[in-house]
């Protein structure tokens, strides 16, 4: 049972750190490798699922935000957004794979949503950055790179 707690805290804190919401799931992911009591192959994998379904929100909430634009409790002001999709426009699906990116990558995942970005490719492009940055990770912690 403190196996499969391990791995939901891990997925839960990846998903969460995918969202707006300000957390990190790097320092969870090293503490269990270096803890050496779990497969990395299943800690990269359950991290790297939480972290695409976490930028998965991030696109959902994209698609249904333009709405919300004008209501004052909006987060986002119309100057930033604006800002957002032109930088989107311009360097286009190529951007997701800087979705890992701190501070800047989950926006991105938001703007792809609003702009559209059809939903297998958001999804690839997002899963090798994602999974690209937890292998290297693991790589690292672990001493094979």
């Amino acid at each position: 049972m403190p196996d499969l707690l391990a791995y939901l805290g891990l997925f839960a804190t990846a998903f969460g750190a995918a969202t707006i919401l300000p957390m990190q799931s790097e320092a969870v992911l090293v503490g269990l490798l270096l803890s050496e009591k779990f497969s990395a192959f299943w800690l990269v994998a359950v991290a790297s699922l939480g972290n695409v379904l976490g930028a998965l929100a991030n696109w959902l909430l994209g698609r249904g935000i333009e709405r919300f634009r004008g209501k004052r409790w909006f987060p986002v002001g119309p100057v930033a957004l604006d800002r957002a999709q032109l930088w989107y426009r311009r360097f286009g699906k190529w951007s997701l794979l800087g979705s890992w990116l701190p501070i800047v990558g989950d926006p991105i995942t938001v703007v792809a949503g609003l702009l559209r970005e059809p939903l297998p490719t958001f999804l690839l492009l997002v899963t090798v950055a994602k999974v690209g940055r937890y292998l290297a990770l693991a790589a690292a912690t672990t001493g094979i790179a």
